[in-house]
């Protein structure tokens, strides 16, 4: 009887962290593709992408570009996104505004290139963000101006916080994609088959503790949830091996 109810209990506490993991919603989706993705060489996804065989890949390799662009500090950018966000009353994230500015790059690798799909990449770019905040009634009369009054917090004591996210031209990157052939009729790497297009220049440890910054509570409760779990199931398999 015992086994039983740690078991029950350990089931119930494992599900409780899965529901909340599936919570954080797209960083916990990004998280896991970038640990679970199989890694191909670029030469081999260039391969995929001619025969036209869908599957999702990760792979590596050297960002390259023909058309960088410089930042305020003259560093060659391939990629910069820049939001005006705030948090609602239900602790929704809100954009208030969005600019982008990219040119077209990919990887290559040992004289292969693979394209990256710009129209593709969303949420799926993992960096490290470069972060202001301040309250909207500090916004400049300029932002104000700019920006549709419907999507500012009425409230001017509300937290605001412009994040800037930006891929450098002399990086290293990973990419978790489809390979598809572009219109130019050479391989790109996109987002397919229900899963988002990925892009970081960060190693996976790196990567996942700025997907888990802005969630630390989140994450914290989720490993207890589950490591409790864990425990519990143990615990009950020892029980009914004796027959508790």
């Amino acid at each position: 009887m015992t086994g039983i109810v740690l078991a029950i209990a350990g089931i119930s506490l494992l599900g409780a962290g899965i529901v909340a993991l599936r919570r954080t919603g797209d960083a916990w989706r990004v998280g896991r593709l970038l640990a679970v993705a199989p890694h191909l060489p670029l030469e081999a996804v260039a391969e995929a992408a001619r025969s036209g065989e869908e599957r999702l890949v990760r792979v590596h390799g050297r960002i390259g570009s023909d058309e960088e662009f410089p930042d305020e500090n003259d560093k060659p950018l391939v990629y910069r996104r820049q939001r005006l966000e705030w948090t609602d009353p239900d602790g929704r994230r809100q954009v208030a505004e969005e600019e982008r500015l990219a040119v077209p790059f990919g990887l290559e690798e040992r004289g292969t290139f693979v394209a990256v799909d710009l129209d593709a990449l969303g949420d799926g770019l993992v960096v490290v963000p470069r972060i202001a905040e301040g309250t909207a009634g500090e916004l400049p009369d300029a932002v104000r101006t700019r920006i549709p009054a419907a999507r500012l917090p009425a409230d001017p004591s509300t937290p605001v916080r412009l994040r800037v996210d930006q891929l450098s031209a002399v990086e290293h990157a990973t990419a978790v994609g489809v390979p598809r052939i572009g219109p130019d009729g050479e391989p790109v790497l996109t987002a397919g088959l229900g899963r988002p297009l990925i892009v970081t220049p960060l190693d996976p440890d790196a990567a996942m503790r700025v997907l888990g910054a802005e969630r630390r509570r989140t994450v914290r409760l989720i490993t207890v949830l589950i490591a409790a779990g864990g425990a519990l199931l143990a615990a009950a398999a020892v029980a009914l091996i004796l027959g508790l």
